[in-house]
């Protein structure tokens, strides 16, 4: 595994700062699930991230101090690894991305026009039941 994972929008996580635990793994794989310890747990500790520093407030915000991760896909521990590697960095990354604010919009005038216009459609529908209902 390389030193420090660096992740596609520039976030460091620094080796100190992930703890690695490995159990064994259940579905396929025979006798050698039987005897292997497969399963991955990755628990990333993001108070010790280096890169931006938005971006580290945005993920600490968003995950809290710790992320926990699981890859149990694969056979082997080592793809395991590389996969709770990737999710890691892919969480990161989405939750350090800043929050784009939406900028309010106004229906056009055809939009208003064709509302009104079903309404004023709606109205007359039910009038004029009423009108056969009193006779």
């Amino acid at each position: 595994m390389p030193d420090d994972t660096r992740t596609p929008e520039g976030l460091v996580i620094p080796t100190e700062a992930l703890e690695w635990r490995f159990s064994r793994n259940s579905g396929p794989g025979g006798q050698h699930v039987n005897a292997s310890d497969t399963r991955v747990e990755l628990i990333c500790d993001l108070t010790l991230l280096e890169g931006d520093a938005g971006a580290i407030s945005r993920a600490r915000a968003t995950l809290g101090d710790s992320v926990r991760i699981v890859a149990a896909d694969a056979r082997s521990q080592y793809a395991n690894r590389v996969a709770a590697l990737q999710r890691l960095a892919d969480r990161l990354d989405a939750a350090a991305r800043p929050v784009r604010r939406r900028r309010p919009t106004r229906p056009s005038r055809g939009a208003v026009e064709a509302r009104l216009q079903e309404k004023r459609e709606l109205s007359q529908r039910k009038s004029e039941r009423r009108r056969r209902a009193e006779e």
